[in-house]
């Protein structure tokens, strides 16, 4: 991705994975190109790929929140309850189906959707309710709006667990070699230079370089844990509760690294929900 979120990510992707053409583009687009066997991994939208039954899940590096994210914003021109148009940032899918999730969850709201192309600011939309993500979320509007979200916190108020906004997916079938660990080694030079990271692109986004820097460290997390996983089945199952996914499919994790207490050496595995998820998504749904 070409976000700020997924720098560390790909930090010195390009001398890791020597042999793989490295290509940077905004999330949906580059779902769109893994789809169209363009590209034989990509760094897509978790929903994306929870919509794909023929994808795996080839590391444990991601895009996560423990809360709020700042750079997934929802922004309100009415109470929530009376939004009738819903503006959506091109850029996004996963924030995309959340914003309605959460809508029609907590206040019934299935607005009319309206599209927010990338450039524009919330300001030019006429929609009752805008999104906005990525590095132009970050920026406070010019407008006074009635009310946000911070997608990330209403996630984790309202369930408790973790949001995963973009995973490494493959399709089953193709065989990715030595890149899989170079993802791994890529996130983990990132983690350990966040900073560095910041101070190199905050000026082009427009941020003051602490802002960036706190944004890497204390809004985001980079790997792919068991309550990551948590989070992601029951994003899953409230997409499919919700008519946004028609399949609950297997989420298949090849040659991740393990969370808790599995092997170092898993090669892969299936996650199906545990008796405490399905406990927990009646919990939610009957909300």
């Amino acid at each position: 991705m070409s976000y700020l979120n997924s720098k560390p990510l790909i930090e010195d992707l390009e001398h890791l994975a020597s042999s793989a053409d490295l290509t940077l583009d905004y999330p949906s687009r580059l779902a769109d190109d893994l789809a169209a066997g363009e590209l034989d991994v990509a760094l897509i939208p978790s929903f994306e790929f929870l919509r794909q039954s023929d994808y795996k899940i080839v590391s444990d590096a991601c895009v996560a929140t423990h809360g709020a994210v700042m750079s997934v914003k929802l922004y309100t021109r009415t109470p929530w309850s009376e939004i009738r148009r819903l503006a959506l940032d091109e850029g996004s899918r996963t924030s995309a189906a959340l914003a309605q999730i959460l809508l029609a969850e907590r206040f019934g709201v299935h607005p009319e959707l309206m599209p927010l192309p990338i450039g524009e600011s919330a300001e030019t939309s006429p929609a009752d309710a805008v999104l906005m993500i990525g590095d132009r979320a970050m920026h406070p509007p010019q407008e006074s709006f009635h009310d946000s979200w911070d997608l990330g916190e209403e996630w984790l108020r309202w369930t408790g667990l973790p949001f995963v906004f973009a995973l490494w997916a493959a399709r089953k079938d193709t065989q990715l070699d030595q890149v899989e660990l170079a993802l791994t080694q890529s996130r983990d030079r990132g983690v350990s230079r966040l900073p560095e990271i910041a101070q190199r692109e905050a000026d082009k986004l427009g941020l003051t370089e602490d802002v960036a820097t706190r944004y890497l460290q204390e809004n985001l997390y980079f790997q792919l844990g068991s309550a990551e996983r948590s989070g992601l089945r029951l994003f899953q199952q409230l997409a499919i509760q919700n008519q946004f996914l028609t399949a609950d499919t297997e989420i298949v994790f090849h040659n991740c690294r393990p969370s808790n207490s599995r092997s170092h050496h898993e090669h892969s595995h299936s996650d199906r929900p545990s008796a405490d998820t399905q406990r927990q998504r009646t919990e939610i749904a009957s909300r």
